[in-house]
């Protein structure tokens, strides 16, 4: 029924623009585009650094990313089919009630999101690189082309994290099966041709020898790929009885150094009982970056002997820093309006639990640097890695406050962090690249994430919180 793919995308439309306006969020896209289209004009001064071949990879690297962080629909599911807002009540839920198999209505639904994601994200660069091609002194064919595989790329990360997340909900142990049979395959590729394995990747391949059999097999991977996710799809919970010992009590109590001991545990036990603790950090975090790790490994040749691992640690600092949309994502200050809570005690702890968790990109990031030989450099990535995460979480307390997965689609919040984030980046690639040891001072970061964090707590405090 096309009827109901129309009604949830009106649906997104309504619930966003009513959240920050409908020329905000009509301006997105445009920002995105923007972006794209003077970025264009920067490229006769990157080939000169990068190949046109490697900057290629890192776009497709990029787009791969982007479909592994938003593809997680696996996990999604029982709070898509039910209220995904807390109170406020989806289509998705509400045409249960309809004679419409639940797959069906789930299918429409993660249709809707992928096709929300492509015209806020991919469409708009897609098109600024384009329309800047004639400028540039670049064959209209390329950035056709450049199009069609950055797509391809996005649905390629978006439908196998869907898949992977899926099969998570279903078996466990088939999951990490799957995952060992992917990585032996990878070990295979590039132990037989002795190159890196993401120099396969079939929407590279085809970027860089277009023909349409490739084109079709890309194709028709995804759409397996999709088919096979929407089928392992559960929506009911299985009616059985878990049993827990008491945590709270006891974990508060190692978590005494905190300000909120009680709300930082309660935190960690709700992520860790419902499975958010594994599965956000295995396909939101873990296997985002060894991805990334592959194709920044492709940059060895460009860079110092240590920069892939700085710059490794850079990006997983950025991601680290959304583990404070793992927070806050289900879990709106409505449900702590009847306690004597304040909005800047909630959001203290939300710090605080977004504090337990970077052990995780901590032990990561240590892990990549003793894998990679640079041991040496362990303590430098991982300070310059958590320094990052801080900074960021920082800069999105004081913007967006208990709703970060809501407000970044409004223009202003985006290009705010953006520009807070970029210069603070360039900076740190330009020191750490000079000096190593160097990156030893991003710990001041700290300093400016604290003074964020003390802005959004006044900003939050002052202002009405939604009640959904």
């Amino acid at each position: 029924m096309f009827e109901l793919f129309i009604a949830m995308v009106k649906e997104e439309w309504r619930i966003h623009s009513t959240m920050f306006g409908s020329i905000s969020f009509a301006l997105f896209p445009i920002l995105i585009f923007w972006i794209a289209f003077m970025g264009s004009f920067l490229l006769p001064l990157m080939r000169q650094a990068l190949p046109t071949g490697e900057l290629s990879m890192v776009l497709h690297a990029n787009y791969l990313m982007l479909g592994f962080m938003v593809g997680a629909f696996g996990l999604l599911g029982s709070e898509a089919m039910n209220r995904r807002f807390g109170q406020a009540s989806l289509l998705a839920y509400a045409a249960r009630s309809l004679p419409l198999p639940e797959r069906f209505i789930f299918a429409n639904f993660v249709v809707k999101d992928t096709l929300y994601y492509f015209v806020l994200w991919v469409l708009p660069l897609a098109l600024g690189f384009l329309l800047a091609s004639p400028f540039i002194g670049v064959p209209i064919t390329l950035p056709l082309l450049l199009a069609l595989t950055l797509s391809l790329s996005f649905l390629s990360g978006l439908c196998l994290v869907f898949f992977l997340s899926s099969l998570y909900s279903r078996s466990k142990p088939a999951l990490f099966a799957i995952l060992g049979i992917l990585a032996l395959l990878a070990g295979a590729v590039a132990l037989v041709t002795g190159k890196n394995p993401a120099r396969f990747f079939p929407p590279v391949m085809l970027f860089n020898a277009f023909s349409w059999l490739n084109l079709f097999l890309c194709c028709a991977a995804i759409a397996i790929l999709f088919t096979i996710s929407i089928w392992l799809f559960t929506p009911e919970i299985a009616d059985t009885t878990k049993h827990y010992p008491d945590m709270l009590v006891p974990l508060s109590r190692r978590l005494s150094f905190f300000p909120t001991p009680p709300l930082t545990a309660k935190d960690i036990i709700d992520m860790y009982r419902s499975g958010g603790m594994v599965g956000q950090t295995l396909f939101s975090f873990v296997i985002p970056l060894v991805v990334i790790w592959f194709f920044l490994s492709l940059l060895n040749g460009y860079l110092p002997s240590y920069g892939v691992l700085l710059e490794f640690a850079i990006v997983a600092g950025i991601i680290a820093s959304t583990m404070y949309t793992w927070l806050t994502m289900f879990d709106t200050f409505g449900a702590y309006a009847c306690l004597p809570i304040s909005v800047r005690t909630l959001i203290k702890s939300k710090i605080a639990s977004f504090t337990v968790l970077q052990i995780i990109p901590a032990v990561f990031v240590a892990l990549a640097a003793l894998l990679s030989r640079q041991a040496v450099y362990l303590i430098p990535s991982v300070v310059l890695c958590l320094s990052v995460s801080f900074y960021s979480m920082g800069i999105t307390v004081w913007l967006t406050g208990l709703s970060p997965s809501v407000l970044v689609y409004n223009v202003k919040v985006m290009v705010t962090y953006l520009v807070l984030i970029g210069i603070v980046l360039i900076i740190l690639s330009a020191v750490a690249f000079s000096n190593p040891f160097a990156a030893l001072g991003a710990v001041i970061l700290l300093l400016p994430a604290a003074f964020f964090a003390r802005l959004g707590f006044a900003k939050w405090e002052a202002r009405e919180q939604p009640g959904f």
